[in-house]
């Protein structure tokens, strides 16, 4: 056989790991100056120092200099990084919905600031503030090449920042103590970006150039800071962080009611320059934000984002291997949650535990995770070690290989574990591929579970090889699970499957005083049964058209064809008179599907989404909308319905599903929040109620009023009521 394929397929890998360097950069001198924090840049040291500016614009071109400047300033006294920003409008009609922290950039005016401190194009730390001085704080793993799993706001860190208004412009100030952040010692040039939203315009800019077709904080485009002085040693001091928690609760099912009073604590630890070390004892998540209630026509389980703040630093470490829709070894909800005997999903109380992860050097980084959870006899669930190893290698520029073991194990004998279920173990090796440019990326990996009741096979492989230019953009994704493969602590949504994924999209940029662009694109999902001799069981091929306007609000078109061959009963009314849809059965049918987004900035926003068209042997109707009323910066009122009319020929039922959710935040200054959520669900039969007061007195420590109240929806009876006292402080030692 010839060795020419072999070498051209190696020198392709190749080549996407290499680009030209990035040209911007800008010198970040050494003052010895400490500035008043206020957002007036009136301190001498900033006429002489110098930062990045020439802002390219974002949208809605990609192509010419940004029309409203923004200048950006930097200086280091060795120990603090600080920075002066001067962002210039058509006026002071600022939007900022809200005075909370680690609020979302899109639909309000804001500068974010991105540090890739181990130049390496995968992970950076990103801080952002708006004219009104409120602080974000985000982490960014992936390349930033996914909003939806790249981009986490759940992440706390120490930092200061203000804001000062004038006339068509702002000005901010942010000092960020360099013990917030990780950086090989001895460094002298971390990658930068900065981009900024400007509602008064509707103009996105960013300093380093970013194509429209990539993602606004892809870590692929990025300038370089040159350090005057190498940086120091990174030395965070010792946090320790206590809770006290008083909690008062009555389950009106179970017919039980108590009044505790809990205690525990983080703590963060510093080893070396790029690693932390986190540790928890007897974690509360009472204070965590309540889950949106999804309404499922579907026989899979959904997955949720974590919100735990505990699982949050260097989560892609562990959270990234697999592919995250259908093979993802690792799931971290999956801690703290058990099924009792009767099959429910309750809490499971985690003992303790500890997070190693970080940068070991410029190349290798490792993450160690352990986990203990407790006994709960009376449901039995065993008490369990959850254990989780990974070691990521980069290659290349921006490529990245990583191997990873998982341990679920029960920690004691009892009667009620099945032998099976004694212990999970999960062995894999990912290579992640991420081209300089982003133009290429992909994923290759093979994972392999161990279990007593161990069988030949046990394997989940996969393969995800995508490609984005401006005018096109596909994709191709190949999933292997085999029947026998098994992640206790990892999210997958069912097994002896083989999955193709295929996307062809044609993206078109109109000279148009409306549209921004539009595209076509096919997208056809299949999978095959390999223990059903190979048979297609599903297809859902869909043929959509999406359009991006000039004022932010897009529009979408859908038409999709689906196909099931249910291998079993499957009833998706559920109730207690209807009958399942039988399995062995084949089920063909069409859906057209309308979505909208206006623009988020408007004090008045909607979005909404409507289905009609066959649903297995019957029809569904579905409409789905959010509409956003802001009263800034003080409150923001927001109320989502979801409505679903399943209608099947008798015997099999009708049903009509409703999700009603109404929400109230306020945000009465820059540390004092109260948001207050209500959710109606009949699918669920519950109506619940969460409302929670926080209190931030001193950075990054919190005082929480935790109300929940659940009801059912038929009879409205109560079935669940807690309020929790919560009190964090942060203690650097």
């Amino acid at each position: 056989m010839s060795k020419t394929p072999c070498v051209l397929f190696l020198l392709f890998f190749v080549l996407l790991g290499f680009g030209q360097a990035s040209k911007k950069s800008f010198v970040v001198k050494f003052v010895s100056d400490i500035p008043k924090i206020d957002g007036i840049l009136d301190e001498p040291v900033w006429q002489t120092v110098d930062g990045p500016k020439d802002f390219q614009q974002y949208f809605p071109s990609d192509s010419v200099l940004a029309k409203q400047p923004t200048i950006i300033k930097m200086f280091s006294n060795g120990t603090t990084l600080y920075i002066g920003i001067k962002v210039f409008s058509n006026g002071n009609n600022w939007i900022v919905p809200s005075l909370e922290r680690d609020f979302r950039a899109g639909g309000n005016d804001n500068i974010s600031l991105m540090f890739d401190t181990f130049n390496d194009g995968t992970n950076a730390f990103l801080f952002g503030i708006n004219p009104l001085g409120v602080n974000r704080e985000a982490l960014i793993s992936g390349g930033g090449q996914r909003p939806e799993t790249d981009f986490n706001t759940s992440w706390d860190v120490k930092w200061k920042g203000e804001s000062k208004l004038f006339e068509n412009y702002y000005t901010s100030e942010i000092a960020i103590p360099l013990t917030s952040l990780k950086f090989r010692e001895g460094e002298t040039k971390w990658r930068f970006q900065s981009y900024r939203f400007d509602m008064q315009t509707n103009e996105r800019s960013v300093w380093s150039h970013v194509p429209q077709n990539q993602s606004i904080f892809s870590l692929a485009f990025m300038g370089d800071m040159v350090f005057e002085r190498p940086l120091g040693k990174s030395r965070t001091p010792l946090a320790l962080i206590p809770y006290i928690n008083t909690m008062a609760e009555k389950d009106y099912v179970l017919e039980n009611g108590s009044t505790n009073l809990k205690m525990g604590a983080d703590a963060k630890v510093a080893i070396g320059n790029g690693m932390n070390l986190d540790i928890t004892v007897n974690p509360d998540f009472s204070n965590v934000e309540v889950d949106d209630i999804i309404t499922n026509l579907t026989r899979f389980e959904v997955s949720l984002p974590e919100k735990r703040q505990f699982f949050i630093d260097n989560s892609d470490l562990f959270s990234s291997f697999g592919g995250s829709r259908d093979a993802n070894p690792f799931f971290s909800r999956r801690i703290g949650i058990a099924t009792d005997s009767a099959g429910n999903t309750i809490e499971n109380q985690i003992l303790g535990g500890i997070r190693l992860s970080g940068k070991l050097n410029e190349n290798w980084r490792l993450g160690v995770l352990s986990i203990q959870t407790d006994e709960d006899a009376s449901n039995h669930i065993a008490s369990n070690n959850n254990t989780m190893i990974a070691l990521q290698k980069k290659v290349f520029a921006r490529s990245n290989i990583g191997f990873f073991f998982i341990n679920r194990q029960s920690f004691k004998t009892s009667d009620f574990i099945e032998p099976e279920d004694e212990f999970n173990r999960v062995l894999g090796i990912d290579y992640n591929l991420a081209s300089q440019d982003n133009t290429w990326n992909g994923k290759f990996y093979a994972h392999k579970s161990f279990q007593p009741d161990d069988h030949q096979g046990n394997y989940s492989a996969g393969a995800f090889l995508g490609y984005n230019s401006r005018n096109f953009a596909a994709f191709s994704d190949w999933v292997y699970v085999d029947n026998d493969f098994r992640s206790d602590l990892g999210f997958i949504r069912r097994t002896d499957i083989i999955k193709s994924a295929t996307s062809i999209e044609r993206i078109f940029w109109p000279q148009s005083r409306w549209i921004n662009k539009h595209s076509f694109q096919f997208f056809p999902i299949l999978i095959w049964r390999p223990m059903l001799d190979y048979k297609k069981t599903d297809h859902d091929i869909k043929l959509s058209w999406l359009a991006q306007f000039k004022d932010q609000s897009e529009l979408t078109v859908e038409l999709s064809n689906q196909f099931v061959y249910l291998t079993e009963d499957f009833d998706p009314i559920d109730s207690d008179t209807s009958i399942p849809l039988p399995g062995s059965e084949t089920f063909n049918f069409n859906v057209v599907g309308l979505e909208y987004q206006s623009n988020r900035a408007k004090a008045l926003a909607f979005k909404g989404k409507t289905l009609v068209g066959g649903f297995f042997n019957g029809r569904l109707f579905s409409v789905e909308g959010e509409t956003t009323v802001r009263l800034q910066p003080k409150a923001i009122l927001s109320l989502f319905l979801n409505y679903n009319n399943i209608a099947l020929p008798s015997p099999y039922g009708k049903a009509d599903f409703w999700l009603v959710s109404p929400k109230v935040k306020l945000t009465f200054s820059k540390s004092i929040f109260w948001s207050t959520l209500i959710q109606y669900s009949n699918q669920q039969d519950n109506l619940g109620f969460n409302s929670r007061l926080q209190w931030r007195f001193a950075p990054l420590s919190d005082f929480f009023i935790v109300y929940n109240d659940n009801y059912f929806v038929n009879n409205f009876e109560p079935r669940y009521r807690s309020i929790n006292l919560k009190f964090t402080y942060w203690i650097n030692l």
